[in-house]
This record gives C-alpha cells, sequence and structure tokens, in this order.
C-alpha cells in the first residue's frame, strides 16, 4: 500500500501549486505588410511576407461568377 499524507495540505499550499497553471494571451502582432495579426518571428499566414519579403507564396481563389 503507498503511503498516505498524515494531514490535509492547506488551500494556500494547493493555490501556490496552482499559480502557474493559469492560460496566457497569445503575444500578437501586426503584419508589416496586410496589417493582420500574425505571431511574431513567423510568417503571416494571410500575405506569406516575413520582415518586408515575400517568403511563402499564397494562392488565392479567384470568384466564380455566375
Amino acid at each position: 500500500m503507498p503511503p498516505h499524507p498524515k494531514r490535509k495540505h492547506s488551500q494556500g499550499r494547493r493555490n501556490n501549486r496552482r499559480a502557474h497553471d493559469a492560460l496566457q494571451p497569445r503575444n500578437l502582432t501586426a503584419c508589416s505588410n496586410c496589417g493582420s495579426m500574425r505571431l511574431p518571428h513567423t510568417v503571416c499566414p494571410n500575405c506569406g511576407f516575413y520582415e518586408g519579403r515575400e517568403v511563402v507564396e499564397i494562392k488565392k481563389e479567384k470568384k466564380q461568377e455566375s
């Protein structure tokens, strides 16, 4: 049988352990080319630009006229 705690941990000790479990909001920056929000140090998923130059070619879908 595994050992069991002799005394109950206080709410303060429990909450101190959980202090770093909260979710943090994402740090977003505006793209210098299109202005959409993106993660820093990553290629913009909207336009494919990074540091002022096109890194990934994004194919744009043409609207079909009916």
